[in-house]
């Protein structure tokens, strides 16, 4: 007798604890797929700190094949659905295509930079969505202070020490937030820095403060902690166009920079648009229990999914890496479940608090509620990562202690160079290489 095979695309937090979950329920009455294009689960809230020269990158990703040795792990990126085949069309690696057979499909593929209409930015700023994005920011922060420390042009010398992040949402406040550190202790170690300016950050949003989704004392404590620190906090500020040498804000001043980090929010995967089925905005319909409607073989969750949210009638659940680990481990219920294993559940969950690293022993949390700030929610925003970490914890722990009391180390490899980390692009966790084949 042929055992079911369930096909889970995608291996963030929403597809990780799917698979997760769903092989520890089933074991081995079904056959578990897992559709990557990379072999590791990426935890992306430490992604600042691989920017910033703090963690190295094997730190934040979790190896698949390890850490879920009951799923069978197909390296390719998905093309597309068929519905009536009950296949999912993907591409590898190497340029190979094909496709799998499915009896029931959980789609996890999360999201994407979000773009917006604004012209230049597409070819000149870079998104924060994938490690080699995080790998190309910090070895461009390290060149441009180098590369300014030998400027004998003081417009070259400041335009090439000043970064400019655009989008003050979790993301942006954080590599701002960790970047300012990291530049600041690169100049340090240069000869004749007496007299000199500091590098300059800025910190640019539409929205009327920082972390606008986020609660309004966790925005104040870190726009606190920014600006003390140095940061040019602009909120209600917007990029009109960017260009080689710098970027225009909308009130008509012109920044002189070699640096735009693109932070503006993110956007679902295209791939569920082209399924085929209701979308909202890009996400997937789902009812409570996270199953497509007039489809149960098919389940999503994570940001691919509108899910609904039963604790604010009307509404759906926010695009945040804590709804989607949740959401994965109800889906996995679910799906085995719908196999003769359990019972289902319905997705109701209320935010237990958010924590945004400030960078140093400072952050800003409210854990159920309770507003920190300082070491305090530092060492809870740390203490916080370690327990949601599927893995790593020891390294992580050891970076963070060796980052207390030694210098980073602060060198340029090269491997990811500018073109190979556009910001359009629907893979942000792959780098374009030379001669890589190209999708239909």
């Amino acid at each position: 007798m042929n055992r079911p095979r369930v096909v889970v695309v995608g291996a963030g937090f929403a597809g990780f604890e799917t698979a997760r979950t769903l092989s520890r329920l089933v074991r081995d009455k079904a056959e578990i797929v897992l559709l990557n294009p990379t072999d590791y689960f990426l935890y992306l809230p430490l992604l600042p700190q691989v920017a910033a020269g703090i963690l190295e990158p094997r730190r934040v990703t979790v190896s698949l094949p390890g850490s879920l040795p009951k799923v069978r792990l197909v390296l390719g990126e998905a093309d597309g659905v068929d519905l009536e085949a009950r296949q999912v069309r993907y591409t590898g690696p190497e340029g190979d295509t094909g496709t799998l057979e499915y009896d029931r499909l959980v789609l996890a593929v999360g999201s994407v930079n979000k773009l917006l209409p604004v012209p230049g930015v597409a070819e000149h700023a870079h998104g924060f969505r994938g490690l080699p994005e995080a790998l190309y920011l910090r070895d461009h922060i390290t060149r441009q202070i180098e590369l300014a420390a030998g400027c004998e042009d003081p417009r070259e010398y400041d335009a090439r020490r000043t970064f400019v992040v655009v989008g003050a949402g979790y993301t942006g406040t954080e590599v701002v937030a960790q970047g300012k550190l990291f530049t600041d202790a690169l100049v340090r170690k240069q000869p004749g820095r007496q007299g000199r300016k500091e590098p300059r950050w800025l910190l640019l949003d539409i929205a009327d403060r920082l972390l606008p989704e986020l609660d309004r004392r966790l925005s104040t404590t870190a726009d606190r902690v920014l600006r003390r620190r140095g940061v040019d906090v602009r909120t209600g500020t917007s990029v009109k166009e960017a260009t080689p040498d710098g970027v225009l804000l909308d009130d008509g001043e012109f920044i002189e920079t070699r640096t735009l980090v693109w932070c503006v929010g993110v956007r679902p995967d295209p791939l569920v648009s082209d399924v085929g089925l209701p979308v909202e905005r890009g996400r997937l319909l789902v009812d409570p229990q996270l199953n497509v409607p007039g489809h149960p073989e098919i389940f999503a969750c994570g940001d691919a999914a509108a899910v609904p949210d039963l604790t604010r009638p009307g509404e759906f659940t926010p695009m945040t890496a804590q709804h989607a680990g949740r959401q994965g481990k109800v889906a996995g219920r679910n799906v085995a479940a719908s196999l003769g294993f359990g019972a289902r559940h319905t997705y109701k969950h209320n935010d237990l608090g958010f924590v945004v690293d400030l960078g140093g022993v400072q952050a800003a949390a409210n854990p159920l509620g309770v507003p920190l700030s300082g070491p305090l929610a530092g060492a809870l925003t740390r203490g916080y990562h370690l327990a949601a970490m599927p893995g790593n914890r020891v390294r992580v722990a050891a970076d963070w202690m060796l980052e207390a009391v030694l210098p980073r180390q602060a060198v340029q490899l090269g491997l990811v160079r500018s073109w190979s980390v556009p910001l359009d692009s629907e893979a942000p966790e792959q780098a374009r290489v030379p001669g890589a084949p190209e999708k239909d």
